[in-house]
């Protein structure tokens, strides 16, 4: 099969440290191109991920604009999409068409891509967030019988409208590469717990530097916050004062919430890591947190934690019970009190259990066969609600 594996605009595939949807995107068009299909990726242009071929609008990823005003941000993700659009149309021209397009841009990529009705290629969108933002959009978008959908967990799934349902083919839980090192057992771990994530409001990073002072536990923060990659970027940023990181939502909260609980020795932010750095940290800590205060759809940073053998405690919203097995391979939490609580427990959870199970789970073979899955029946409905006289009811039911 042939895919144009549409990532967006903001970071590059496979992203520097942050960048959740991009890991998935990197995951998954690796462990398709070793199944024998054929994926361009369209991305931004520092992207190095090898591919079947590669198309950018952008040199570098844009998500640094996003602190930016509304004005400055709108047309980004559609420059990237038309160029989409483009890429479509000329393999086609060229007489070697897409089979598919997957596209993992929100709102923009589904949107643009329906609009080319039975011009174009079957489209699979993978929908990442939380779908009560652009609910409106998920609730009337009608993709004609061309366009369907996949969630990254039931959960998530529950909360969609009833229209976008009826578009959706199934639920992928996210993966992760496997790390080719054994975890390391409880005794050669370092004392540190770690938070892996955007530093914001939802993703609770105060409720883990609260609960890790009271357990006793020093805690080392790890990305971003409004867009800034690192303590030294944020300082520059501070001392423009027309960055647009001043007006971002994230950096006052992290002034007002998060940077009076820090010090230099039990509560440290060390801002995004990739790599070797990122791997090490999660390898080593006794420990991965997320006290989310959300519901957290996919939970890349989940599986990157339990594929390392590293439990994760968590409070237990979103996707996170159904990748977390309380007493098992960590510990779910419904106050900051529990959460606490567990912190006590760690010496509990077998780092080897975490990994097996992890590894049975997240593996690439693993979500690249479900998207195989939903890619066949994609094509499969958008064939039936081709023909002369068929419904897109008609076509589901086929």
């Amino acid at each position: 099969m042939k895919v144009l594996m549409d990532a967006g605009p903001w970071l590059p595939v496979p992203p520097n440290g942050y960048g959740g949807l991009e890991n998935v995107v990197a995951t998954l068009t690796a462990a398709l191109r070793a199944r024998g299909h054929t994926v361009v990726l369209a991305t931004v242009g520092e992207s190095d991920l090898p591919a079947d071929g590669q198309v950018s609008a952008f040199p570098t990823g844009q998500f640094p604009v996003l602190a930016g005003p509304y004005p400055q941000v709108v047309g980004i993700a559609h420059a990237h999409e038309q160029l989409v659009l483009r890429t479509v149309a000329e393999h086609a021209e060229a007489g070697a068409p897409f089979d598919l397009v997957h596209t993992h841009v929100e709102v923009v990529g589904p949107a643009v891509l329906g609009a080319l009705g039975s011009d174009g290629p079957p489209v699979l969108a993978t929908l990442h967030w939380d779908l009560r933002r652009n609910a409106d959009f998920y609730r009337t978008f009608d993709g004609g019988g061309r366009v369907f959908f996949a969630g990254v967990s039931d959960t998530q799934l529950a909360r969609a409208p009833a229209g976008l349902q009826r578009q959706v083919l199934g639920s992928v839980p996210l993966s992760v590469p496997i790390p080719a090192d054994p975890p390391l057992p409880p005794s050669e771990r370092s004392e540190f717990v770690l938070v892996l994530s955007r530093i914001c409001e939802l993703k609770g990073a105060d409720t883990a530097l609260r609960a890790c002072r009271a357990a006793g536990l020093p805690l080392v923060l790890a990305g971003p916050v409004a867009g800034l990659p690192d303590p030294a970027a944020l300082a520059a940023a501070r001392a423009d004062p027309h960055h647009p990181a001043h007006t971002h939502p994230d950096l006052s909260w992290f002034t007002e919430h998060v940077e009076p609980l820090l010090d230099d020795g039990a509560a440290r932010w060390i801002g995004t890591v990739a790599g070797a750095e990122k791997a090490r940290l999660v390898r080593e800590a006794r420990a991965v947190l997320f006290p989310i205060r959300w519901e957290e759809p996919g939970g890349t940073a989940v599986c990157e934690a339990l594929t390392a053998g590293t439990p994760v405690v968590a409070m237990a919203r979103g996707c996170l019970p159904s990748l977390v097995d309380h007493g098992r391979t960590g510990f779910l939490a419904t106050d900051e009190a529990g959460f606490t609580a567990a912190l006590g427990r760690l010496g509990e959870i077998d780092p080897a259990v975490c990994a097996a199970e992890a590894r049975r789970r997240f593996a690439p073979a693993v979500m690249a066969g479900c998207y195989e899955q939903l890619y066949a029946e994609a094509l499969r409905r958008a064939a039936l609600a081709a023909r002369p006289g068929r419904t897109d009811g008609a076509a589901e039911s086929g």
